[in-house]
């Protein structure tokens, strides 16, 4: 690579499924490496599984970078010096690099069945040696066959990984590998070769799983006269038994925690630390500042635990940061039903119900259950209603006296703090947990809500004391 040369990266994701998390935290590293130094940060769409491949998944990969805030500068949608950023739409460039190795005699057509292939890898695996193809029709040149494979040299082969350094491999274990099923529908290992060369991808920075490809990979470049790129490899998301994160046991796609409510500049923070931390270990961080920080020298080598713990923390402290204004706006974004609910009432009042709240949420999705109280109190027992150190006929005592006080405060007294000052006195005299508790629970149905003073000053008069009048009768029929 020419040290003049402007650095350009790339994402590649296949459209078989909804973005996975860890190549979404890939994309998250090749971005940030590129806006780092002044790169170029690519989308290309690697679709050549045509049996697998869907548009739905390939509109999810675009909506889920982009919820990110992971513009690319080339790619569908946007276009660049090369225009196909699709393998589909990179059918008669394949086919010419096809061509050049076939021609060289550095490529041939295999007819071995798969049956065939097979029972030579069981063999091979039984025997305790690495499977790899017998290079049994390398020298009888057909012309056609349903796989063409490359000759992997018998030699060993280096290269210098950023992260993991030196890694050297011996392409006798490898085997000739099948790079195209035909002239016209190539293979991962070749199409990639050929697609980073066209688009003069500088650095591959990508998931530790490709390890073992690069070899592969370098062996094609070598052949085509194509000069490598720099690689990073980087280390696995683990769930939190170090395990390879899977949908068993977690979300693993960003589709999956944009609806769990989970903010998209936490989420952001969160997988920047995933396999990386600055040198001040600071952990909320905007864009910006991970921007200014970032290397990837710094990244490292083991395995990076996805705790779905931590998300949670960063997403409540994401959230806290927001106006009222701002949660309110994401809070109608996020649930439609939410939205109706909230556009029915005042934009102060909304406001005010989300912040008597905020400090209770982690995700936006955790809002639907502790707002819930302000449009409505669903079915609760009656038990619930007495303080732990009371009695029933207490508790209906103690709220009919709380009916009685409210009924005769003026209106505006809920707007102020005349309201909580009167009802405070009361329950200074008889006991705040004989008086509040029963209150909260009578004009919320719940036992864990914001405060009593702050959902009254929000429902006001009228709908406080309907829903304390249905409590006493929950409570007297139930004496």
């Amino acid at each position: 690579m020419n040290n003049d040369q402007k650095i350009r990266v790339r994402i590649a994701p296949s459209p078989t499924g909804n973005l996975h998390i860890g190549t979404a935290r890939a994309a998250l590293f090749n971005w940030l490496f590129a806006r780092t130094i002044g790169g170029v940060f690519i989308l290309r769409i690697e679709d050549t599984d045509l049996e697998r491949s869907e548009k739905k998944f390939e509109q999810n990969i675009f909506d889920g970078l982009k919820w990110l805030g992971l513009n690319w500068d080339e790619g569908p949608e946007i276009g660049g010096p090369a225009k196909n950023y699709r393998q589909s739409e990179r059918l008669d460039i394949y086919e010419k690099y096809l061509k050049q190795l076939i021609d060289k005699g550095l490529a041939y057509y295999c007819l071995c069945s798969k049956e065939e292939l097979e029972s030579v890898r069981a063999i091979a695996q039984k025997s305790g040696l690495a499977p790899k193809y017998s290079g049994k029709c390398r020298l009888q040149r057909h012309t056609n066959g349903p796989v063409i494979r490359f000759i992997i040299p018998e030699e060993k082969i280096s290269f210098t990984d950023i992260i993991r350094g030196e890694i050297v491999f011996d392409g006798a274990l490898i085997g000739d590998i099948a790079i195209a099923k035909d002239l016209r529908t190539p293979l991962y290992n070749f199409a990639v070769v050929v697609d980073d060369y066209e688009m003069n991808i500088t650095h591959i920075i990508r998931g530790e799983d490709h390890i073992a490809n690069t070899p592969k990979q370098i062996f094609i470049q070598i052949a085509l006269g194509l000069p490598s790129p720099k690689y990073a490899h980087l280390p696995l998301v683990l769930d939190q038994n170090r395990a390879k994160l899977s949908k068993r046991f977690s979300a693993t796609s960003v589709e999956e925690y944009r609806a769990l409510g989970f903010l998209p500049e936490a989420l952001f923070n969160f997988l920047a630390l995933l396999g990386w931390h600055p040198e001040d270990n600071r952990e909320i961080m905007t864009p910006e500042d991970i921007i200014k920080k970032f290397s990837l020298e710094r990244i490292q080598k083991s395995g990076a635990v996805f705790d779905i713990d931590k998300l949670h923390w960063m997403n409540a402290a994401y959230t806290r940061t927001l106006s009222d204004a701002e949660l309110l706006n994401r809070l109608k974004t996020f649930s439609p039903e939410l939205k109706e609910k909230l556009e029915k009432i005042p934009t102060p009042t909304a406001e005010k119900m989300i912040l008597s709240v905020k400090n209770r949420v982690e995700t936006l999705n955790d809002f639907t259950t502790h707002l819930a109280p302000y449009f409505g109190v669903g079915e609760y027992d009656a038990k619930l209603l007495i303080w732990k150190k009371s009695d029933a006929k207490t508790t209906l005592d103690n709220l009919i006296k709380i009916k009685d006080i409210i009924s005769r405060l003026p209106t505006e007294a809920f707007e102020s703090s005349k309201a909580e000052e009167t009802l405070m006195a009361f329950a200074n005299a008889v006991g705040k947990g004989e008086t509040l508790w029963p209150l909260r629970v009578a004009i919320s149905g719940l036992e864990a809500s914001p405060g009593p003073f702050e959902i009254l000053s929000i429902l006001g008069k009228a709908e406080s004391l309907s829903r304390i009048h249905n409590a006493v009768q929950k409570l007297e029929k139930n004496i």
